[in-house]
């Protein structure tokens, strides 16, 4: 039997995040993933928001989604898109690239690290006891882990066999997805009619001034409104051309389907992320409306949150109790996620009443401060961990600043390339000791003199001191003295030998 420290069942993108940040941790780990190679069929998430993208750039690695992708201001709220441009950050934007692109690139970073991955294999089964897990593949075989993550969708066998609870809304709405051949050229883009939305596009196209521009021939990409919400059986050809006939009136001679599916705006959340020595993360702990692209984005940061956590439990430096706050920190975004595009969907529905509520949402939308706010949510630049009172900073994402450091200028998310966790002194050189944590957490000496600046909060007063956690959340901020310093590097970081 192979044993591992973590096994992760499903290699999408949470899947293959949480197995980087894991190897980058020095920690075994394992991936069992059901397809033979990384291929996706059909076209699911197509976009990265600014904080994965800063997520990525933590890593050293987001300059190869933006070689692939396009950068666009994506982020949005159901009708309307909002700019981020003037955002306090590097990646005031987002990436345009289909997940097949994502999953590719993720796992060619994941392949140059020590990752086992067992391919073209499912979990079938699972035991947990006091010191690990026994895994049962479909092939027979048997794995033992210290904790099992189910990454494994929305569908997660692994949460269903923990007996975790999935509560949440059933769908109000339904729409099939297909790439398939027409004999007639459908209006391209995005149309509204009384019975919802569709829309049409190819798999090749460019982002101009802010508009997308399709290839001019091709495989059509089609998403249309059914009328119906409550079928969950796989859509077929005739169920699509019925659906075209509905919204538009002819099914412009639709053929030679590639790829069609179905999706929903069912929305339900784990009620729990962790039970014992099992973890979820990604669609398997969360599910809702593709509207507004959170998904893949929520999933990815699920895993960055986790990794760091696992890692030090598995190697002993911190208790058991600090993987609790994985649920307590990761199941409040993810709440709110849901409750933001149950909104967005409700806002896109064609009843005049409807329409007369979206055109105030639309009016609020256009001001200042409503728009900051909404978009650094959408964008996921907003996100606050309750780690107590004190500094705007506490509990938030770290800036990406311009350090003077004695190795030279140096970026903070340069310094969070090691998934380590970094003391930054920005006081005088010496005047922090982090002693017995010197080989836990790196402790850099550092000026900056621009200004501090958080998405829609603005300006915050200048730290003395900053301790990062490898999620680039900050734990600890120093406002003159080092008060609290030892009980922040005692409750995430362990305490010393």
């Amino acid at each position: 039997m192979m044993e591992h420290a973590v096994v992760i069942a499903g290699g999408g993108p949470t899947g293959l995040m949480l197995a980087g940040e894991l190897a980058l941790a020095g920690v075994d780990v394992a991936i069992v993933e059901r397809r033979p190679n990384q291929e996706i069929v059909g076209s699911r998430a197509g976009g990265l928001s600014a904080r994965t993208l800063e997520v990525l750039d933590q890593r050293g690695v987001v300059d190869r989604f933006l070689a692939e992708g396009q950068i666009a201001q994506v982020t949005g709220f159901a009708v309307t898109r909002l700019d981020i441009s003037d955002f306090p950050t590097r990646h005031n934007y987002g990436l345009a690239l289909r997940q097949k692109h994502i999953e590719r690139i993720l796992a060619k970073w994941v392949g140059e690290l020590p990752v086992t991955i067992y391919r073209g294999r499912e979990l079938t089964g699972f035991a947990q006891d006091g010191t690990g897990v026994t895994i049962e593949l479909s092939d027979g075989a048997a794995l033992r882990a210290g904790y099992l993550v189910g990454c494994d969708g929305g569908r997660s066998l692994v949460r269903k066999m923990a007996g975790i609870e999935f509560p949440g809304w059933e769908a109000t709405t339904s729409n099939i997805l297909a790439e398939a051949e027409m004999e007639e050229e459908p209006p391209l883009g995005v149309h509204r009619t009384a019975l919802g939305m569709h829309a049409f596009g190819r798999e090749e196209y460019e982002i101009r001034d802010g508009k997308v521009v399709f290839a001019s021939e091709g495989p059509v990409n089609v998403m249309v409104t059914e009328k119906n919400a409550g079928d969950t059986a796989e859509p077929t050809l005739g169920d699509l051309k019925e659906a075209l006939i509905a919204a538009c009136g002819t099914d412009y001679g639709i053929h030679s389907l590639r790829w069609i599916s179905r999706f929903t705006d069912m929305s339900r959340q784990a009620a729990a992320y962790r039970k014992g020595r099992i973890f979820l993360a990604g669609d398997a702990a969360h599910v809702h409306s593709p509207v507004g692209g959170q998904g893949l984005n929520t999933g990815v940061q699920d895993a960055v949150n986790l990794g760091w956590k696992l890692a030090q439990v598995v190697k002993g430096i911190s208790p058991e109790s600090l993987l609790d706050t994985y649920h307590a920190e990761r199941h409040p975004v993810a709440a709110r996620v849901l409750r933001t595009t149950m909104a967005q969907v409700a806002l896109q529905r064609t009843d005049d009443r409807t329409e007369a509520l979206r055109d105030i949402v639309l009016e609020l939308l256009a001001m200042e401060e409503p728009r900051k706010k909404i978009a650094a949510e959408m964008s996921g630049l907003a996100i606050h961990y309750d780690l107590g009172e004190g500094h705007p900073l506490l509990g938030r994402r770290m800036p990406d600043l311009g350090l003077s450091t004695p190795d030279g200028r140096l970026r903070v998310y340069t310094l969070l390339q090691n998934a380590r966790p970094l003391l930054l002194n920005l006081a005088a050189p010496g005047s922090l000791d982090i002693g017995p944590w010197s080989g836990r957490v790196q402790l850099v000496d550092a000026s900056y003199y621009g200004a501090w600046e958080l998405p829609a909060l603005g300006a915050v007063s200048a730290p003395t001191a900053a301790l990062i956690r490898p999620d680039g959340y900050v734990a600890w901020v120093g406002e003159g003295r080092p008060d609290g310093l030892r009980e922040a590097m005692n409750t995430w970081f362990g305490q010393p030998d």
